[in-house]
Protein backbone atom coordinates (compact mmCIF):
# COMPACT_ATOMS: atom_id res chain seq x y z
CA UNK A 1 0.00 0.00 0.00
CA UNK A 2 1.98 3.60 -1.28
CA UNK A 3 0.00 4.84 2.46
CA UNK A 4 1.53 8.80 2.89
CA UNK A 5 0.32 9.73 6.45
CA UNK A 6 -2.28 8.31 9.17
CA UNK A 7 -5.32 10.28 7.64
CA UNK A 8 -4.79 9.19 4.44
CA UNK A 9 -4.14 5.28 5.33
CA UNK A 10 -7.66 5.57 7.41
CA UNK A 11 -9.13 6.71 4.46
CA UNK A 12 -7.70 4.29 2.18
CA UNK A 13 -8.15 1.20 4.51
CA UNK A 14 -11.32 1.94 6.14
CA UNK A 15 -13.11 4.99 4.32
CA UNK A 16 -13.06 7.17 7.48
CA UNK A 17 -11.20 9.70 9.36
CA UNK A 18 -9.04 8.72 12.83
CA UNK A 19 -11.71 10.28 14.94
CA UNK A 20 -14.02 7.08 13.58
CA UNK A 21 -11.52 4.24 13.88
CA UNK A 22 -12.90 1.59 16.30
CA UNK A 23 -10.04 -0.19 18.59
CA UNK A 24 -9.52 -2.97 15.98
CA UNK A 25 -9.44 -0.68 13.00
CA UNK A 26 -6.62 1.70 14.97
CA UNK A 27 -4.62 -1.49 16.31
CA UNK A 28 -4.52 -2.80 12.07
CA UNK A 29 -3.82 0.56 11.45
CA UNK A 30 -0.64 1.04 13.28
CA UNK A 31 0.30 -2.65 12.10
CA UNK A 32 -0.13 -1.64 8.69
CA UNK A 33 1.99 1.96 8.70
CA UNK A 34 4.78 -0.30 10.65
CA UNK A 35 5.48 -2.28 8.06
CA UNK A 36 3.43 -1.69 5.10
CA UNK A 37 5.45 -4.21 2.28
CA UNK A 38 4.49 -7.12 4.89
CA UNK A 39 1.34 -5.97 6.80
CA UNK A 40 -1.19 -6.10 3.81
CA UNK A 41 -4.53 -7.07 4.51
CA UNK A 42 -5.49 -7.63 1.23
CA UNK A 43 -3.18 -9.97 0.23
CA UNK A 44 -2.01 -11.56 4.28
CA UNK A 45 -5.20 -11.11 6.06
CA UNK A 46 -4.17 -13.40 8.98
CA UNK A 47 -0.36 -12.17 9.26
CA UNK A 48 -2.57 -8.70 10.09
CA UNK A 49 -4.64 -10.03 12.36
CA UNK A 50 -1.60 -11.30 14.31
CA UNK A 51 -0.31 -8.26 13.77
CA UNK A 52 -3.34 -6.15 15.08
CA UNK A 53 -3.76 -8.83 17.98
CA UNK A 54 -0.28 -7.85 19.18
CA UNK A 55 -0.85 -4.58 19.42
CA UNK A 56 -4.01 -4.77 21.18
CA UNK A 57 -2.55 -6.79 23.57
CA UNK A 58 0.17 -4.40 24.43
CA UNK A 59 -2.57 -1.75 24.76
CA UNK A 60 -4.51 -3.66 27.08
CA UNK A 61 -1.24 -4.80 28.96
CA UNK A 62 -0.32 -0.79 29.99
CA UNK A 63 -4.02 -0.12 30.63
CA UNK A 64 -4.39 1.86 27.64
CA UNK A 65 -8.12 -0.19 26.75
CA UNK A 66 -10.47 -1.77 28.82
CA UNK A 67 -10.56 -5.72 29.02
CA UNK A 68 -14.21 -5.49 26.77
CA UNK A 69 -12.54 -3.29 24.44
CA UNK A 70 -9.71 -5.80 24.02
CA UNK A 71 -11.89 -9.04 23.67
CA UNK A 72 -14.23 -7.39 21.32
CA UNK A 73 -11.42 -6.17 19.16
CA UNK A 74 -9.62 -9.77 18.85
CA UNK A 75 -12.92 -11.10 18.02
CA UNK A 76 -13.66 -8.51 14.89
CA UNK A 77 -12.75 -9.64 11.78
CA UNK A 78 -9.90 -7.81 9.66
CA UNK A 79 -11.97 -5.79 7.26
CA UNK A 80 -10.80 -3.27 4.93
CA UNK A 81 -12.04 -1.42 1.94
CA UNK A 82 -10.89 -2.92 -1.81
CA UNK A 83 -9.01 -0.58 -3.60
CA UNK A 84 -11.32 0.20 -6.17
CA UNK A 85 -13.87 1.38 -3.16
CA UNK A 86 -11.59 4.50 -1.99
CA UNK A 87 -13.03 7.88 -1.95
CA UNK A 88 -13.83 9.59 -5.43
CA UNK A 89 -11.51 12.90 -5.38
CA UNK A 90 -12.39 15.89 -7.24
CA UNK A 91 -15.86 14.55 -8.04
CA UNK A 92 -16.62 17.99 -9.80
CA UNK A 93 -13.57 17.40 -12.18
CA UNK A 94 -14.70 13.58 -12.96
CA UNK A 95 -17.76 14.72 -13.64
CA UNK A 96 -16.84 17.28 -16.43
CA UNK A 97 -14.40 14.75 -17.78
CA UNK A 98 -17.27 12.25 -18.02
CA UNK A 99 -20.02 14.83 -19.91
CA UNK A 100 -17.36 16.03 -22.75
CA UNK A 101 -16.15 12.48 -22.72
CA UNK A 102 -20.00 11.35 -23.43
CA UNK A 103 -20.38 14.66 -26.41
CA UNK A 104 -17.16 13.26 -28.03
CA UNK A 105 -19.25 9.88 -27.82
CA UNK A 106 -22.46 11.47 -29.57
CA UNK A 107 -20.82 13.95 -32.17
CA UNK A 108 -17.63 11.07 -33.17
CA UNK A 109 -19.21 7.64 -32.09
CA UNK A 110 -19.82 4.63 -34.37
CA UNK A 111 -20.67 0.96 -34.12
CA UNK A 112 -18.21 -1.31 -32.86
CA UNK A 113 -16.25 -2.15 -35.74
CA UNK A 114 -14.01 -5.76 -34.00
CA UNK A 115 -15.99 -8.85 -33.57
CA UNK A 116 -14.99 -10.79 -30.98
CA UNK A 117 -15.38 -14.17 -31.58
CA UNK A 118 -14.51 -17.15 -29.08
CA UNK A 119 -12.20 -19.70 -31.16
CA UNK A 120 -9.49 -17.89 -33.60
CA UNK A 121 -9.95 -18.66 -37.49
CA UNK A 122 -7.36 -20.67 -38.70
CA UNK A 123 -4.66 -19.12 -40.64
CA UNK A 124 -3.88 -20.52 -43.78
CA UNK A 125 -0.80 -20.40 -46.17
CA UNK A 126 -2.85 -18.21 -48.35
CA UNK A 127 -3.20 -15.66 -45.37
CA UNK A 128 0.47 -15.54 -45.33
CA UNK A 129 1.08 -14.69 -49.11
CA UNK A 130 0.59 -10.97 -50.23
CA UNK A 131 -1.93 -10.44 -52.71
CA UNK A 132 -0.50 -9.19 -56.35
CA UNK A 133 -1.37 -9.40 -59.85
CA UNK A 134 0.43 -11.96 -61.86
CA UNK A 135 1.28 -12.60 -65.35
CA UNK A 136 0.63 -16.32 -65.78
CA UNK A 137 1.58 -17.43 -69.54
CA UNK A 138 1.63 -21.31 -70.90
CA UNK A 139 2.62 -22.49 -74.38
CA UNK A 140 1.21 -24.88 -76.97
CA UNK A 141 3.70 -27.62 -75.58
CA UNK A 142 2.69 -27.21 -71.57
CA UNK A 143 5.02 -24.92 -69.62
CA UNK A 144 3.35 -22.35 -67.28
CA UNK A 145 5.08 -19.38 -65.53
CA UNK A 146 4.24 -16.30 -63.28
CA UNK A 147 5.86 -12.74 -63.34
CA UNK A 148 4.75 -9.81 -61.05
CA UNK A 149 2.36 -7.58 -63.36
CA UNK A 150 5.25 -4.63 -62.16
CA UNK A 151 7.77 -6.52 -64.48
CA UNK A 152 5.61 -5.22 -67.70
CA UNK A 153 5.86 -1.10 -67.63
CA UNK A 154 2.77 0.78 -69.39
CA UNK A 155 3.54 1.98 -72.26
CA UNK A 156 1.66 4.05 -74.84
CA UNK A 157 -0.09 2.69 -78.04
CA UNK A 158 1.94 1.37 -80.75
CA UNK A 159 4.86 0.36 -78.18
CA UNK A 160 6.93 -2.48 -79.03
CA UNK A 161 6.04 -3.97 -75.82
CA UNK A 162 7.69 -6.93 -73.68
CA UNK A 163 8.19 -10.70 -74.47
CA UNK A 164 6.12 -12.28 -71.87
CA UNK A 165 7.54 -15.59 -72.40
CA UNK A 166 10.69 -17.37 -73.85
CA UNK A 167 9.86 -20.54 -76.26
CA UNK A 168 11.30 -22.80 -78.40
CA UNK A 169 11.23 -22.35 -81.81
CA UNK A 170 8.43 -24.83 -82.65
CA UNK A 171 6.62 -23.73 -79.21
CA UNK A 172 4.57 -20.40 -78.90
CA UNK A 173 2.28 -18.85 -75.88
CA UNK A 174 -1.36 -20.04 -76.28
CA UNK A 175 -3.09 -18.89 -73.44
CA UNK A 176 -2.22 -15.49 -71.29
CA UNK A 177 -3.90 -14.60 -68.27
CA UNK A 178 -3.57 -11.54 -65.66
CA UNK A 179 -4.62 -13.05 -62.21
CA UNK A 180 -3.83 -12.06 -58.90
CA UNK A 181 -1.83 -14.61 -56.32
CA UNK A 182 -5.03 -16.27 -54.91
CA UNK A 183 -6.85 -16.98 -57.70
CA UNK A 184 -7.33 -20.57 -59.05
CA UNK A 185 -6.73 -22.14 -62.43
CA UNK A 186 -8.20 -25.35 -63.08
CA UNK A 187 -6.92 -27.40 -65.59
CA UNK A 188 -8.65 -29.93 -67.43
CA UNK A 189 -7.25 -33.11 -69.57
CA UNK A 190 -8.99 -35.08 -72.17
CA UNK A 191 -9.72 -38.11 -70.06
CA UNK A 192 -12.32 -35.92 -67.72
CA UNK A 193 -10.30 -35.08 -64.97
CA UNK A 194 -10.02 -31.54 -63.42
CA UNK A 195 -6.81 -29.93 -61.57
CA UNK A 196 -6.18 -27.12 -59.19
CA UNK A 197 -3.58 -25.13 -59.13
CA UNK A 198 -3.05 -21.63 -57.07
CA UNK A 199 -1.37 -19.00 -59.15
CA UNK A 200 1.67 -18.46 -56.22
CA UNK A 201 2.29 -22.23 -56.15
CA UNK A 202 3.24 -21.63 -60.04
CA UNK A 203 6.58 -21.04 -60.23
CA UNK A 204 8.15 -17.46 -60.76
CA UNK A 205 10.70 -17.40 -63.91
CA UNK A 206 12.73 -14.50 -65.94
CA UNK A 207 10.67 -12.97 -69.07
CA UNK A 208 12.90 -14.93 -71.53
CA UNK A 209 12.93 -18.19 -69.42
CA UNK A 210 10.43 -21.42 -70.63
CA UNK A 211 9.02 -21.92 -67.41
CA UNK A 212 8.09 -25.45 -65.69
CA UNK A 213 6.30 -28.71 -67.46
CA UNK A 214 2.65 -28.46 -66.19
CA UNK A 215 3.58 -32.60 -66.37
CA UNK A 216 5.46 -31.68 -63.47
CA UNK A 217 3.45 -29.25 -61.54
CA UNK A 218 0.11 -31.78 -60.98
CA UNK A 219 -0.18 -34.81 -61.10
CA UNK A 220 -1.68 -36.35 -64.35
CA UNK A 221 -2.80 -39.51 -64.92
CA UNK A 222 -0.68 -41.46 -67.88
CA UNK A 223 -2.26 -40.46 -71.13
CA UNK A 224 -3.66 -37.71 -70.30
CA UNK A 225 -3.16 -34.36 -72.30
CA UNK A 226 -4.46 -30.92 -71.41
CA UNK A 227 -7.42 -29.58 -73.17
CA UNK A 228 -8.74 -26.32 -71.31
CA UNK A 229 -7.00 -24.05 -68.87
CA UNK A 230 -9.35 -21.74 -66.95
CA UNK A 231 -9.37 -18.94 -64.58
CA UNK A 232 -11.16 -18.87 -61.62
CA UNK A 233 -10.82 -15.78 -59.75
CA UNK A 234 -13.22 -16.96 -56.81
CA UNK A 235 -15.48 -19.68 -56.55
CA UNK A 236 -19.76 -18.20 -56.35
CA UNK A 237 -22.83 -19.40 -57.13
CA UNK A 238 -24.89 -18.62 -60.22
CA UNK A 239 -21.97 -19.55 -62.14
CA UNK A 240 -21.45 -22.80 -64.14
CA UNK A 241 -18.72 -24.91 -65.97
CA UNK A 242 -19.61 -26.45 -69.43
CA UNK A 243 -17.78 -28.90 -71.20
CA UNK A 244 -17.88 -30.50 -74.03
CA UNK A 245 -16.83 -33.74 -75.11
CA UNK A 246 -15.79 -35.61 -78.80
CA UNK A 247 -18.98 -37.26 -79.45
CA UNK A 248 -21.46 -34.56 -78.78
CA UNK A 249 -22.08 -34.17 -75.49
CA UNK A 250 -22.66 -31.69 -73.55
CA UNK A 251 -22.40 -31.27 -69.76
CA UNK A 252 -23.50 -28.32 -67.32
CA UNK A 253 -22.04 -28.13 -63.62
CA UNK A 254 -22.28 -25.69 -61.03
CA UNK A 255 -19.23 -24.02 -60.27
CA UNK A 256 -19.20 -24.77 -56.45
CA UNK A 257 -18.55 -28.33 -57.06
CA UNK A 258 -14.93 -27.36 -57.98
CA UNK A 259 -14.34 -25.69 -55.22
CA UNK A 260 -12.83 -28.31 -52.95
CA UNK A 261 -8.95 -29.07 -54.72
CA UNK A 262 -7.54 -32.48 -54.23
CA UNK A 263 -3.84 -33.34 -55.09
CA UNK A 264 -4.53 -35.93 -57.64
CA UNK A 265 -7.66 -34.00 -59.15
CA UNK A 266 -11.44 -34.94 -59.60
CA UNK A 267 -13.51 -36.51 -62.48
CA UNK A 268 -14.91 -33.45 -63.92
CA UNK A 269 -17.58 -35.70 -66.11
CA UNK A 270 -18.56 -39.62 -66.69
CA UNK A 271 -16.65 -40.69 -70.16
CA UNK A 272 -17.77 -43.45 -72.42
CA UNK A 273 -14.67 -46.03 -73.09
CA UNK A 274 -13.91 -43.64 -76.83
CA UNK A 275 -15.14 -40.35 -75.74
CA UNK A 276 -12.76 -37.48 -74.93
CA UNK A 277 -13.58 -34.06 -73.49
CA UNK A 278 -12.39 -31.46 -75.64
CA UNK A 279 -13.29 -28.26 -73.87
CA UNK A 280 -14.51 -26.49 -71.11
CA UNK A 281 -15.95 -22.88 -70.30
CA UNK A 282 -17.17 -20.95 -67.65
CA UNK A 283 -20.61 -19.58 -68.04
CA UNK A 284 -23.53 -17.45 -66.08
CA UNK A 285 -26.49 -19.56 -67.62
CA UNK A 286 -27.37 -17.42 -70.28
CA UNK A 287 -25.20 -17.60 -72.86
CA UNK A 288 -25.54 -19.48 -76.43
CA UNK A 289 -23.45 -22.63 -77.05
CA UNK A 290 -21.65 -23.16 -80.42
CA UNK A 291 -20.32 -27.16 -81.36
CA UNK A 292 -18.58 -27.50 -84.89
CA UNK A 293 -17.52 -31.42 -85.76
CA UNK A 294 -14.77 -32.48 -88.02
CA UNK A 295 -17.32 -32.76 -91.26
CA UNK A 296 -18.13 -29.07 -90.85
CA UNK A 297 -21.37 -29.03 -89.07
CA UNK A 298 -22.28 -26.76 -86.44
CA UNK A 299 -25.36 -26.11 -83.80
CA UNK A 300 -26.27 -23.13 -81.40
CA UNK A 301 -28.51 -23.79 -78.95
CA UNK A 302 -29.02 -21.89 -75.25
CA UNK A 303 -27.29 -22.73 -72.35
CA UNK A 304 -30.52 -23.10 -70.84
CA UNK A 305 -31.25 -25.84 -72.33
CA UNK A 306 -28.97 -28.05 -70.34
CA UNK A 307 -29.88 -28.67 -66.79
CA UNK A 308 -27.23 -28.45 -64.68
CA UNK A 309 -26.17 -31.94 -63.35
CA UNK A 310 -23.57 -33.21 -60.55
CA UNK A 311 -19.79 -33.77 -61.24
CA UNK A 312 -19.98 -37.01 -62.04
CA UNK A 313 -22.62 -37.17 -64.21
CA UNK A 314 -22.11 -38.53 -68.04
CA UNK A 315 -23.91 -35.34 -69.85
CA UNK A 316 -26.74 -35.05 -72.20
CA UNK A 317 -26.62 -34.82 -76.39
CA UNK A 318 -25.58 -31.58 -77.59
CA UNK A 319 -25.46 -32.62 -81.44
CA UNK A 320 -26.21 -35.25 -82.83
CA UNK A 321 -23.07 -36.95 -85.05
CA UNK A 322 -22.87 -38.98 -88.09
CA UNK A 323 -20.79 -42.20 -88.52
CA UNK A 324 -17.37 -40.97 -88.73
CA UNK A 325 -17.74 -37.84 -87.26
CA UNK A 326 -16.49 -36.15 -84.24
CA UNK A 327 -17.12 -32.81 -82.59
CA UNK A 328 -13.78 -30.65 -82.75
CA UNK A 329 -14.33 -27.47 -81.11
CA UNK A 330 -17.22 -25.71 -78.42
CA UNK A 331 -17.48 -21.60 -77.80
CA UNK A 332 -19.68 -19.79 -75.74
CA UNK A 333 -20.73 -16.81 -78.03
CA UNK A 334 -20.85 -13.25 -77.43
CA UNK A 335 -21.81 -9.96 -80.11
CA UNK A 336 -19.25 -9.04 -82.14
CA UNK A 337 -16.95 -11.61 -83.16
CA UNK A 338 -16.21 -13.94 -85.63
CA UNK A 339 -15.99 -17.76 -85.69
CA UNK A 340 -13.17 -18.83 -87.53
CA UNK A 341 -12.61 -22.68 -88.91
CA UNK A 342 -9.54 -24.24 -89.87
CA UNK A 343 -9.27 -27.78 -92.12
CA UNK A 344 -6.58 -30.42 -91.94
CA UNK A 345 -5.33 -29.16 -95.55
CA UNK A 346 -5.08 -25.44 -94.81
CA UNK A 347 -7.98 -24.14 -95.29
CA UNK A 348 -9.76 -21.52 -93.60
CA UNK A 349 -12.18 -18.69 -93.26
CA UNK A 350 -14.12 -16.60 -90.78
CA UNK A 351 -17.71 -16.19 -90.26
CA UNK A 352 -20.53 -13.73 -88.56
CA UNK A 353 -22.28 -15.57 -85.60
CA UNK A 354 -25.26 -14.00 -86.55
CA UNK A 355 -25.52 -16.61 -89.27
CA UNK A 356 -25.62 -18.89 -87.23
CA UNK A 357 -29.68 -19.84 -86.18
CA UNK A 358 -30.54 -21.06 -82.82
CA UNK A 359 -31.54 -24.21 -82.32
CA UNK A 360 -32.75 -26.73 -80.17
CA UNK A 361 -30.32 -29.01 -78.45
CA UNK A 362 -29.67 -32.11 -80.12
CA UNK A 363 -30.44 -31.06 -83.72
CA UNK A 364 -27.83 -32.09 -86.41
CA UNK A 365 -26.96 -28.41 -86.57
CA UNK A 366 -26.42 -26.86 -89.91
CA UNK A 367 -23.21 -26.71 -92.44
CA UNK A 368 -20.38 -24.14 -91.29
CA UNK A 369 -18.16 -24.75 -93.70
CA UNK A 370 -17.94 -27.64 -97.17
CA UNK A 371 -15.74 -29.76 -96.49
CA UNK A 372 -14.00 -32.27 -99.19
CA UNK A 373 -10.99 -33.76 -100.26
CA UNK A 374 -9.51 -30.95 -101.41
CA UNK A 375 -9.71 -28.80 -97.86
CA UNK A 376 -10.17 -31.72 -95.62
CA UNK A 377 -12.14 -32.22 -92.23
CA UNK A 378 -12.39 -29.36 -89.46
CA UNK A 379 -9.64 -29.64 -87.19
CA UNK A 380 -10.29 -26.28 -84.55
CA UNK A 381 -12.65 -23.64 -84.31
CA UNK A 382 -12.18 -19.96 -82.68
CA UNK A 383 -13.65 -17.16 -81.78
CA UNK A 384 -11.80 -14.42 -83.09
CA UNK A 385 -11.53 -10.42 -83.14
CA UNK A 386 -9.93 -8.23 -85.36
CA UNK A 387 -6.89 -7.66 -83.47
CA UNK A 388 -5.98 -11.00 -83.00
CA UNK A 389 -3.67 -13.52 -84.77
CA UNK A 390 -4.11 -17.16 -85.22
CA UNK A 391 -1.46 -19.62 -84.77
CA UNK A 392 -1.79 -22.78 -86.88
CA UNK A 393 0.14 -25.60 -86.28
CA UNK A 394 1.19 -28.85 -88.86
CA UNK A 395 1.99 -32.85 -88.00
CA UNK A 396 5.32 -31.65 -88.77
CA UNK A 397 5.94 -29.05 -86.79
CA UNK A 398 5.34 -25.93 -88.86
CA UNK A 399 3.91 -23.11 -87.25
CA UNK A 400 2.14 -19.71 -89.17
CA UNK A 401 1.01 -16.99 -87.82
CA UNK A 402 -1.66 -15.29 -89.62
CA UNK A 403 -3.40 -12.07 -88.67
CA UNK A 404 -7.41 -12.57 -87.99
CA UNK A 405 -8.11 -9.07 -89.71
CA UNK A 406 -6.26 -10.90 -92.93
CA UNK A 407 -8.62 -13.66 -93.57
CA UNK A 408 -12.07 -13.10 -95.04
CA UNK A 409 -15.41 -13.02 -93.40
CA UNK A 410 -17.52 -15.09 -95.89
CA UNK A 411 -21.08 -16.86 -95.45
CA UNK A 412 -21.17 -20.55 -93.92
CA UNK A 413 -21.84 -22.85 -97.07
CA UNK A 414 -18.53 -22.07 -98.55
CA UNK A 415 -15.55 -24.24 -98.79
CA UNK A 416 -12.87 -21.33 -97.27
CA UNK A 417 -9.38 -19.96 -98.66
CA UNK A 418 -6.00 -21.61 -98.89
CA UNK A 419 -3.94 -20.21 -95.62
CA UNK A 420 -0.67 -22.58 -95.65
CA UNK A 421 1.01 -24.24 -98.53
CA UNK A 422 1.80 -27.90 -97.12
CA UNK A 423 4.11 -30.03 -98.63
CA UNK A 424 3.17 -34.29 -99.49
CA UNK A 425 1.61 -35.91 -96.30
CA UNK A 426 1.64 -32.75 -93.99
CA UNK A 427 -1.84 -31.45 -92.33
CA UNK A 428 -2.87 -28.77 -90.13
CA UNK A 429 -3.55 -30.49 -86.55
CA UNK A 430 -4.57 -27.48 -84.43
CA UNK A 431 -5.32 -24.13 -84.14
CA UNK A 432 -4.78 -21.24 -81.50
CA UNK A 433 -5.23 -17.88 -81.03
CA UNK A 434 -1.92 -16.37 -80.07
CA UNK A 435 -1.94 -14.60 -77.03
CA UNK A 436 1.90 -12.91 -76.90
CA UNK A 437 0.98 -9.88 -79.11
CA UNK A 438 3.36 -7.22 -79.21
CA UNK A 439 0.92 -4.77 -77.26
CA UNK A 440 -0.45 -7.50 -75.60
CA UNK A 441 1.28 -6.64 -72.37
CA UNK A 442 1.16 -2.38 -72.33
CA UNK A 443 -1.34 -0.01 -70.98
CA UNK A 444 -4.47 -2.56 -70.72
CA UNK A 445 -4.09 -5.51 -68.86
CA UNK A 446 -7.57 -6.07 -68.80
CA UNK A 447 -8.06 -6.88 -72.74
CA UNK A 448 -5.09 -9.74 -72.43
CA UNK A 449 -6.74 -12.82 -70.64
CA UNK A 450 -7.65 -14.94 -73.84
CA UNK A 451 -9.05 -17.78 -72.66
Amino acid sequence: FPIRGVEAAAALLFGKSLKQLDPSECALLAAVIRAPNIITPLKHPERSRARRNMILGLLFKEGKISRDDYEGAVAAPVRVRRPGAAPVRAPAFLDRVKDELAGIQEQFGDPRRTQIIDEAREITIEDMIAEEDMVVTISKDGYIKRNPITLYQSQRRGGKGKTAMGTKEEDFVAHLFVASTHHTFLFFTNRGRVYWCKVYDIPQAGRQSLGKAIVNLLSFESEEKLTTVLAVPEFEPGKFILVATKQGLVKKTDLMSYSRPRTGGIIALDLLEDDELISARITDGTWNVFLCSALGKSIRFLESDVRPTGRVARGVRGMALTEGDQIVGMEVLSHGQTLFAATENGYGKRTSIDEYPIQKRGGKGVITIKTNQRNGRVVSILLVDDNEDIMLMTNNGKIIRIPTRGISVISRNTQGVKLIDMETGERVVGAARLAEKEDMISDEFGNADHE
